[in-house]
Parts: structure tokens; C-alpha cells; sequence
């Protein structure tokens, strides 16, 4: 049976992203919790809001329930996962069969990742593998759907239809910058990007711009990470804490001097969300919202936008 290529892949993210829609995922942190309910409480929510919904993979180093099974869940309740997949848990042989196993799970999009070091987690005495990095990932999997076959060159069965994601952090880039790192996980096989926190929309302008002189493919798709803030002190900590994360000073005191900063941060991320959809090269918007993630769809529902007003 002949291979299906990556642009007939059954991903919905990215036929809405080769229409040149704007798109809008969501991040979702599966429960330390051995309940599917528990995960559909937090995923439901979402459902006909985002149009995919990421599920972590072991987010901060810490045990949850597994991303791949999460990620199934969420298949059979209709609603489209990103999975998020990291090397740092699992050597090449158990990547291989999970990437086969989310495949037959009906599982298309996928976020490929390092991985948080144990050292920052709950368990810091647990050993970290590490065994192949997230480019080789991206090329294992490109292989199973293009060609079929493992990095040994043993055929696989069935089809993998995978739309492949990588990380990135937005900068202010400095004359002469190139995005090596990007471009080296587009040539692994990288088709979107979803990116650390960029709450600065001057900036992201310019990062977008400079995506663009420096090659990467029209078909390429950044998607930018938003904060959904909760107070002054959680935004500080994400700026202070998570590396590659901006969030502007000007946005800080705006939160210090809300009556209700939880409301205020709902109210940022939409005017930023409207910013965003106006900037060339940025093909959508990756809410994120730690410990606060119920106020995500309330954010998209805010903004009443419809089809006609999500197209680039």
C-alpha cells in the first residue's frame, strides 16, 4: 500500500493551517490520576474551542498520567491531541513502539521535545535517558510515515499520518541572527513549531520577519506561545523561572494594578490574541495557562471570533 504523504496526512491542525487559517491550540497537563475523568474535566472545556489540544509528557519532570494514553483519550472523545513526546524517559527501542502505538491510536500531531531534566522534578535522584536527541526523533518519525520503515530499515505495518512539531523560542533577533537550530529541525522533518511564552507583540513581529529572510519555508508553521496570567507574581515567576519566556514589565504592572488580576490576565490575553492574528508568519496561538488552565476557554470564547475572522 503506498505511503501516504505528509500533505494528506489526517491531522484537522494542519489542513487548517495549509488553508491559512488562524489557528488556536491549548495545553493541557494530564491529572496525576489513574481516572480518565479526571483528564476529560480538564480537555472537555476545550472541545470545539482549540482546534488541538496538547497534552504534556511528563511536564516539570513529574509522574502524570501517560501522554500517550492521554492522548487516546482525548482521540475517542473527539478532540484532536498534540502529543507531546520527550526523550528523556525512554531510550530509542521504547520511542520507536510508542510512536507505532500512537499511530494505531489514530494520533497525528505530535510535538517532539528534549524533555525537563530530572533534577528539576520531584524524583531529582531519577535517571534521565536521553538516549537519542529530538532531531533524531523527528527523523524517526518522518521515516515511519514517508517510508514506512524503522532506522534499521525494517519495514513497519499499518500507516503513521504524522504532522511533526518542534519547540522553538522567539528572540529579538540581532543583525545577522540565523534560526540554525529551527532550521535544523525542519531539515529532521519539523512542519509547525509551537514556542515558550512571547508576550511582546513588537518583538514576535520581528522574529517572525527575520524566520522569513532567513529561509524557512513558506509551509512552515509557528504557532506562538501566550500566557493566559493569572496575577502579577505567577507572571513574574514564568518570566523569571521558564527559560526563553517573555513577558514585558509593562504587562507585570498592568496585573499589580488590576482590582482583579485574574480577569485582567484573561483581558491581556485577548488583546494580545487579536495582535497576534494580524502578524504575518504567525500562524496561530498556543495558550498556555500553568496551574490555570480552566481559564483558557474562557479566553476563546471572549473573543467571538468566527471563521471569516480567523482567516490570515
Amino acid at each position: 500500500m503506498a505511503q501516504t504523504s505528509p500533505a494528506q496526512t489526517g491531522s484537522q491542525l494542519q489542513r487548517a493551517l495549509g488553508a491559512g487559517r488562524f489557528v488556536i491550540t491549548a495545553e493541557v497537563t494530564p491529572p496525576v490520576s489513574c481516572a480518565r475523568a479526571d483528564l476529560m474535566a480538564k480537555a472537555q472545556p476545550l472541545k470545539g474551542l482549540a482546534d488541538a489540544v496538547n497534552v504534556t509528557d511528563g511536564a516539570g519532570a513529574r509522574p502524570h498520567m501517560a501522554a500517550v494514553t492521554a492522548a487516546t483519550i482525548l482521540v475517542e472523545a473527539g478532540i484532536e491531541p498534540i502529543l507531546q513526546f520527550t526523550c528523556r524517559d525512554r531510550n530509542r527501542i521504547a520511542l520507536q513502539s510508542e510512536l507505532m502505538g500512537a499511530a494505531a491510536m489514530g494520533v497525528h500531531n505530535l510535538l517532539l521535545l528534549r524533555g525537563d531534566d530530572p533534577g528539576q522534578g520531584d524524583q531529582p535522584d531519577a535517571k534521565p535517558v536521553f538516549d537519542v536527541d529530538a532531531r533524531v526523533l523527528m527523523r524517526t518519525a518522518a521515516a515511519l510515515r514517508d517510508s514506512g520503515e524503522l532506522p534499521t530499515g525494517r519495514k513497519v505495518g499499518g500507516q503513521a499520518s504524522f504532522f511533526i512539531g518542534a519547540a522553538d523560542s522567539p528572540i529579538d533577533p540581532k543583525p545577522g541572527w540565523v534560526p540554525k537550530g529551527l532550521l535544523d529541525k525542519i531539515a529532521a522533518g519539523a512542519q509547525f513549531a509551537q514556542t515558550q511564552f512571547c508576550m511582546d507583540a513588537d518583538l514576535a513581529a520581528r522574529y517572525a520577519a527575520r524566520l522569513a529572510e532567513s529561509g524557512i519555508p513558506r509551509d512552515f508553521h509557528v504557532i506562538l506561545g501566550v500566557a493566559v496570567l493569572r496575577s502579577a507574581k505567577s507572571a513574574r515567576w514564568i518570566r523569571d523561572n521558564l527559560f526563553g519566556s517573555i513577558i514585558p514589565d509593562a504587562l507585570i504592572e498592568r496585573l499589580e494594578g488590576a482590582t482583579d488580576q485574574a480577569a485582567e490576565g484573561r483581558r491581556i490575553a485577548q488583546e494580545y490574541l487579536n495582535q497576534l492574528a494580524e502578524i504575518p508568519g504567525i500562524a496561530g496561538a498556543h495558550l498556555m495557562a500553568p496551574l490555570h488552565e480552566e481559564a483558557i476557554p474562557d479566553v476563546i470564547t471572549g473573543l467571538g471570533w468566527n471563521e471569516r475572522m480567523r482567516a490570515k
